[in-house]
């Protein structure tokens, strides 16, 4: 990821109501959420919301699929884990101690599924 597009979806998300937009979406992985519920759930109006958007869209971090007369909206998870590595990749300058404690955090939302000595999910 370039410098150019990391600071565009940082700006993206650096507003308040951007940012619960996107926590919403990540929420609702893999269903999406049409926009009229998106604005009813965090109290923002239709067209606020729209502009909000289109700022999130724009920077890549989510996308839209119209479903009829809706346009169901969904989180661009791969940009999302782009930005992330971005922000960490060599943030320890090589020092894999000092990023510990966050790779620590992180492992029990992450955790990989488990199996069976017969291949099957635990």
């Amino acid at each position: 990821m370039d410098e150019k597009t990391m600071i565009t979806a940082l700006a993206a998300l650096a507003q308040a109501t951007r940012l619960q937009t996107f926590r919403l979406l990540v929420s609702f992985e893999p269903e999406g959420v049409p926009a009229g519920e998106l604005a009813r759930r965090l109290g923002v109006p239709q067209n606020t919301m729209s502009a909000h958007l289109a700022t999130l869209v724009q920077a890549g971090l989510i996308r839209g699929e119209r479903q009829s007369r809706s346009i169901i909206y969904r989180a661009n998870l791969d940009v999302f884990r782009d930005v992330a590595l971005y922000l960490l990749k060599d943030c320890c300058g090589g020092n894999a101690e000092l990023c510990k404690p966050l790779v620590d955090q992180l492992a029990p939302c992450c955790a990989p599924m488990q199996t069976n000595p017969d291949g099957k999910v635990a």
